[in-house]
């Protein structure tokens, strides 16, 4: 796993007009009849806002499900609830299983995941601005570990920002 550098993603997903290629997504997305859904954690819907915000995005949106609790995680994902002990809410390996989760539940070609600590206090081990993305397919299940800076807004919009820029890579776009 490597560490994900936001300010580096950032600079190389913005267009000619300063704007984020959320529509060369949904156009790659749709181009390679791929189907997308998501589990949510910290972001609390905000990965699926951006990938519905495109008109026809019902071509490869299947759903999302924004599992905060992690009792809703397990029952739902099918996370083990061992995984979760062993390792905490916020990890790598949860968001892997997250992601994996939500693709085997609803069917889809891609699965993506978030799980962190927005704060503003922190979860214990995990600090405020830690958060874990992922995305499943079957070329396999990559993640990124976020050290987030900001207001809880701003923790949270960052590492949605992480999971887009985490499946641009997945489909084929330049490395951060």
């Amino acid at each position: 796993m490597q560490e994900f550098n936001l300010e580096s993603f950032s600079s190389k997903m913005l267009s000619a007009l300063g704007e984020i290629t959320d529509d060369q997504i949904a156009d790659i997305l749709r181009e390679k009849k791929l189907t997308v859904s998501v589990a949510e954690s910290l972001t609390g819907g905000l990965i699926s806002e951006r990938l519905t915000n495109i008109a026809g995005s019902s071509a490869y949106f299947m759903g999302g499900l924004i599992t905060y609790h992690p009792r809703i995680k397990v029952a739902e994902l099918k996370v083990p609830g061992g995984l979760i002990a062993k390792h905490g809410v916020v990890s790598e390996e949860v968001a892997r299983a997250m992601a994996e989760g939500i693709r085997g539940r609803f069917k889809t070609e891609i699965g993506i995941s978030s799980t962190g600590c927005a704060g503003p206090d922190p979860q214990p081990p995990a600090p405020v601005g830690l958060a874990y993305v992922a995305v499943s397919s079957s070329k396999g299940t990559e993640a990124r570990e976020l050290h987030l800076q900001g207001t809880r807004k701003e923790i949270r919009e960052k590492a949605a920002q992480a999971a887009i820029g985490l499946l641009w890579e997945h489909l084929g776009g330049e490395e951060s």
